[in-house]
């Protein structure tokens, strides 16, 4: 999936343990095989393939991400959209050579594909049909998450009681350390991204944090993120990083970066009004900000 997993297990036998853990492996890559757009033959390519010509027959578990995703994108009003793959990349390269935005226009054809409400679901016949030729699906944001959550599943079902799954800082985390205590959790710092802004201690839920700190660009004197807007096409600014806390991996993963496209009032708004999730933002200004149920000590 391009990224690191680091898979931990708490029990009195190794070999117990490396059993239950190649488990996770396994599911991890059953599920990159399923959702990855490097393989011509994955459901996801086959979907993209006959975009616009017609439905493509795919596994129920497809099915369902999908129409989780499109709940999601209700809820987010769009900021979240798995047809973000038919953006026009040619426009953004975010690197030292990046010295100014495109136009309005030219931002807004650039992401005129996208559009998950284009993406049609036939649940009886298992099939799914992207409705615009050019149109491509894909799971990054929500595919690490996903696969962090069925690993942990698959041990749990083994008799794992505590452990971490970490897909590259996305993390869920179940039971307790070895000590008996909570696991601890780190907070990048958006300013040092090597050293921790805070910690928080969790079990049985989930963390995941969108930045701007690792690649973004300054334009006359504004920071502008790799993130864009799938309904401006431009990237989004105002926002350093977003942690989201859930008792789903899958979830969390999926809104951190729509609450980036939203902005801090919009974006704690819409987290204010979903149980059983919540949100530390790091504006732009180090300002910081949090969701209600969020209680930070000095």
């Amino acid at each position: 999936m391009g990224n690191h997993f680091e898979i931990s297990v708490v029990a009195a036998d190794a070999y117990w343990a490396k059993q239950r853990i190649e488990a996770g492996v396994k599911e991890i890559r059953r599920i990159e095989a399923l959702l990855t757009t490097f393989n011509e033959e994955s459901e996801t390519n086959r979907i993209n393939q006959y975009a616009g010509i017609r439905p493509v027959e795919v596994s129920p578990e497809i099915i369902q991400l999908i129409e989780r995703s499109k709940r999601i994108s209700d809820v987010t009003q769009g900021a979240f959209d798995i047809s973000y793959g038919s953006v026009d990349k040619s426009l953004w390269n975010f690197d030292m050579n990046m010295t100014s935005l495109p136009d309005k226009k030219t931002a807004k054809k650039s992401v005129k594909l996208i559009n998950y409400k284009n993406i049609e679901i036939d649940a009886v016949r298992s099939t799914v049909f992207l409705k615009e030729r050019g149109m491509r699906i894909g799971f990054g944001g929500i595919g690490k998450g996903y696969a962090a959550e069925m690993a942990k599943n698959v041990m749990k079902r083994l008799g794992v009681v505590s452990g971490v799954v970490n897909a590259s800082g996305d993390l869920t985390a179940w039971g307790n350390q070895p000590n008996g205590l909570p696991w601890t959790i780190g907070i990048a710092n958006p300013n040092l991204s090597h050293e921790l802004f805070s910690y928080m201690n969790i079990t049985d839920m989930a963390v995941a944090t969108s930045g701007n700190y690792e690649k973004f660009v300054m334009i006359d004197g504004k920071r502008y993120s790799h993130t864009i807007d799938p309904k401006t096409g431009l990237p989004v600014s105002g926002i350093k990083s977003v942690t989201i806390i859930s008792t789903n991996a899958e979830i969390a993963d999926a809104m951190a970066t729509p609450v980036t496209i939203m902005g801090v009032k919009a974006g704690l708004h819409m987290i204010n009004q979903i149980k059983n999730i919540e949100a530390i933002i790091i504006a732009d200004d180090d300002k910081l900000f949090t969701s209600k149920n969020i209680n930070l000590i000095e």
